[in-house]
C-alpha cells in the first residue's frame, strides 16, 4: 500500500513532512489527527503510543515516528536526489547536521512559549515563560541567519528536507509575536520563498481543509479507523 502520514493539527511540526512528501512526488496518503483530542485516543495510541505526531505508516506497514526519522526515510526514497543526498556523502552529513539543529535548538526554542500559551495558569509564570522563550527564539533566529548567509536555501542552491522542516516551525512566530522576522532579512527571504512554493501552499490548504493542488503524489485521506484497520496483523 501507499505510505500514510499521520499529521497533527493545528500547526503541527508534521507540516514539514507533508511538504517533503509533495516534493518527493511519490504516491502517499494522509490521516488527519486533531490535537490533542484524537491523539490521545486508544485508536491513535495503536499508531503512536506516545500520542504524538507525525507518524508514518510505511509501504510495508511499519510505523515510524519522529520527524527526523521520517524525513530521513523519505530522503532514502529520493532516488533522483531532489531533496536529499546519498548516505555517506558530505552533503548527507550536512543535511543531518542542519536537521538536528532545527529539531533541537530551533524547535525547542518555542517550547516555553507554547507552554505559556497552552498550560500556564498563573500570569506571573506565563510572563516569565514568555520572556525566557523570547530570548531563546531571538537567539536561534540570529544563529540560523548567520548559518544561512546569502544562500537561497538552508544548504545551498536548491531546497532540501531541511527547508521542509524549517517552514513548518518558522510559521510559529505568528502565534507568539516575540520577534519580527524582518530583523533577520536572510531568513525572511527564505520564509517568503518557501511560503510561495506549491508544496507549502498545498500543505497549508490540507491543514485548512480547503482546495489543495498536489504535485501528483497525494492519493487522498485515510480516516483513523481505516488506518488502524490497515495495520498488519501482529
Amino acid at each position: 500500500m501507499n505510505p500514510v502520514l499521520f499529521y497533527g493539527v493545528p500547526s503541527g511540526c508534521s507540516f514539514g513532512s507533508i511538504v517533503a512528501l509533495e516534493w518527493l512526488a511519490q504516491p502517499y496518503r494522509l490521516c488527519r489527527i486533531e490535537m490533542p483530542e484524537l491523539a490521545i485516543t486508544p485508536a491513535y495510541r495503536r499508531i503512536n503510543p506516545l500520542g504524538e505526531t507525525p507518524t508514518l505508516m510505511t509501504a510495508d506497514g511499519a510505523l515510524l515516528s519522529e520527524s527526523l526519522a521520517i524525513l530521513n526515510h523519505l530522503g532514502a526514497r529520493d532516488e533522483a536526489r531532489r531533496i536529499g543526498f546519498a548516505q555517506g556523502s558530505r552533503d548527507f552529513d550536512r543535511l543531518n547536521q542542519m536537521l538536528a539543529y532545527l529539531n533541537t535548538s530551533f524547535f525547542n526554542a518555542f517550547s516555553p512559549l507554547w507552554h505559556a500559551l497552552e498550560h500556564a495558569g498563573d500570569a506571573a509564570d506565563a510572563a516569565a515563560l514568555r520572556r525566557y522563550g523570547a530570548g531563546n527564539v531571538e537567539k536561534v533566529h540570529a544563529q540560523l541567519e548567520a548559518m544561512l548567509g546569502d544562500r537561497p536555501y538552508l544548504l545551498g542552491e536548491h531546497k532540501t528536507l531541511a527547508d521542509a522542516y524549517f517552514i513548518g516551525i518558522a510559521r510559529w512566530t505568528r502565534y507568539h509575536e516575540v520577534i519580527d522576522r524582518r530583523d533577520y532579512p536572510a531568513l525572511q527571504r527564505l520564509y517568503e520563498r518557501l511560503e510561495a512554493d506549491p508544496a507549502v501552499v498545498f500543505a497549508h490548504a490540507i491543514e485548512r481543509q480547503t482546495a489543495a493542488v498536489t504535485a501528483g503524489g497525494y492519493q487522498g485521506h485515510f480516516s483513523l479507523e481505516q488506518a488502524v484497520a490497515a495495520l498488519p496483523a501482529r
